[in-house]
């Protein structure tokens, strides 16, 4: 989407793709933007995505609970390269995390296959982006992404549901490319500031998880949750993993202190991945937000829900 002077260009899809009561009822909105893609369903957002002016990464900008509280914080002041919900590692020695000496950019080319449409009961909404990861130094291409975004309200559980999926491929030319880090490079998530305190993990394995230092860890399991008060209100965010990805049980990267921080993570300060130009790494996720305190069994519920819809 291109720029005309200062005038922003607007533009709505509304797809009906099935004649269902409920759909006309609470219908699906995707809004597009000259920098952002926004998705509603009624009169209830559930996400913005940023795609342009980032300047170094598009990112989900924010993720709203069932009630419309959004969860995540962009660019704090303490770290500005914090953007909400994010995807980065480095490759073949470039770091795409953080924006300070020379990063690198996903540059975000252009989207496909934006729809609305339902799988069983849920109405669901998305797109494809495809984005070309640059070498700022050089300018050549190191990895291309086909990152697919989709969000629904899961009504009978009361939980919004996000699934992120990156497919990464080595460029033509390239025979492959090593993806590396550190310990919290991955899909990472930064929460608002009143969550930074009072909060508490819940991790699908009860295990305590390897401290890398002062209160980050790294942990596998199949999901890891957060618990915390948004603005006074108790809000439940939880982070799976697919068992299909490679590494799983994924390896999550916790943090308390100063601030509280989650990412679903490769392990790649410790086993850097080399990918071919034969076989693309498909990474599959999904974040879920709920009103209020959820207990393990209703996460868990949840996980296999979308691990069985994917």
């Amino acid at each position: 989407m291109k720029r005309f002077g200062n005038v922003a260009i607007l533009l709505f899809f509304v797809f009906f793709t099935l004649p269902y009561t409920a759909i006309a009822e609470e219908p699906m909105c995707i809004t597009m933007e000259a920098d952002a893609v926004s998705i509603s369903q009624g009169q209830q957002s559930l996400l913005c995505y940023r795609y342009e002016d980032v300047p170094f990464k598009p990112y989900v900008q924010k993720l709203f609970s069932p009630s419309g509280i959004n969860i995540l914080r962009d660019a704090p002041h303490d770290h500005l390269h914090h953007h909400a919900l994010m995807y980065a590692v480095a490759v073949d020695g470039v770091n795409f995390w953080e924006e300070q000496t020379e990063p690198g950019r996903e540059l975000h080319k252009r989207f496909d296959d934006m729809r609305i449409d339902k799988i069983g009961n849920t109405t669901q909404a998305g797109f494809t982006e495809q984005l070309d990861w640059i070498n700022p130094r050089s300018g050549k291409l190191l990895l291309k992404e086909h990152r697919k975004i989709k969000v629904c309200q899961l009504d009978d559980v009361k939980a919004t549901l996000l699934s992120w999926q990156s497919s990464l491929e080595v460029p033509l030319g390239k025979k492959s490319m090593t993806l590396s880090g550190s310990h919290y490079f991955g899909l990472g998530m930064r929460f608002l500031e009143s969550m930074d305190t009072g909060g508490k993990f819940l991790i699908a394995s009860d295990q305590a998880g390897d401290i890398v230092r002062g209160t980050e860890r790294i942990t596998r399991a199949d999901w890891c949750a957060y618990t915390a008060e948004a603005n006074g209100k108790p809000v439940t965010i939880a982070m799976f993993g697919h068992p299909e990805n490679l590494r799983h049980p994924t390896h999550w990267f916790t943090m308390t202190e100063p601030f509280v921080y989650l990412a679903a993570t490769l392990n790649l300060h410790k086993e850097p991945l080399a990918v071919n130009s034969e076989t693309p790494l498909v990474l599959r996720y999904a974040v879920a937000v709920w009103d209020g305190r959820v207990d393990k069994s209703k996460i868990e519920q949840v996980y296999q829900r979308w691990v069985d819809s994917q």
